[in-house]
């Protein structure tokens, strides 16, 4: 793929763009973050309304760690395209790494009104409700997320985590008994479970 993609850095602009963009993401997920900065570049300079390469470009700084820079490009980003859910789902993570909880519950909340049954959207908004202590939300948004993802274990654990901080210990048990059933090597379901039948 790097090969094929890059014969067409030599063509017109919009075609370099758009390689260099496919190019910068193949080395992101290969964790070479000064080729994937590289490449990111060039196809930001090549077409500077490209939300990818926009989105591509905030991805190599938010690795880097520098969130407000990469918040920038994610909304350069949405400025060129609304409906850019990249940039929209990695703004919603990077106001979460700069602590800035409401707005990154606003950017899942709109992804969420895009992406119906987006489970790492249901996971994030959850998580979120987590973060700013409240359960009952976090245990609603949950609930949602299992009817997508039903035999995921971890959620299902998180699940009896949250009813069990509520005191619902029925709840609490049915989920953690869910989860275990899932996967029985979870030393921390194991750990309640054992707990609960000494109780």
């Amino acid at each position: 793929a790097l090969e094929t993609l890059k014969m067409f850095e030599q063509k017109d602009s919009n075609v370099k763009s758009a390689a260099a963009t496919n190019l910068s993401f193949l080395y992101y997920l290969e964790n070479e973050l000064a080729q994937a900065a590289n490449y990111a570049d060039l196809a930001v300079v090549s077409d500077r309304y490209n939300p990818a390469a926009l989105t591509n470009k905030g991805n190599t700084i938010f690795a880097k760690g520098d969130y407000e820079k990469a918040a920038e490009f994610y909304k350069e980003a949405l400025g060129n395209d609304s409906s850019c859910t990249e940039a929209l789902y990695n703004l919603g993570l990077t106001y979460k790494k700069l602590n800035r909880i409401d707005e990154a519950l606003d950017c899942f909340l709109k992804l969420h009104a895009i992406l119906r049954n987006s489970a790492q959207v249901l996971h994030q908004i959850a998580n979120i409700y987590e973060i700013m202590g409240d359960p009952n939300q976090a245990i609603e948004w949950l609930l949602q997320l299992i009817s997508v993802v039903p035999t995921d274990p971890h959620v299902l654990s998180k699940l009896g985590k949250l009813y069990d901080s509520e005191g619902d210990k029925s709840q609490a048990f049915h989920y953690y008994c869910e989860s275990y059933r899932y996967f029985p090597s979870n030393i921390e379901v194991i750990e309640w479970l054992g707990a609960y039948y000494i109780d």
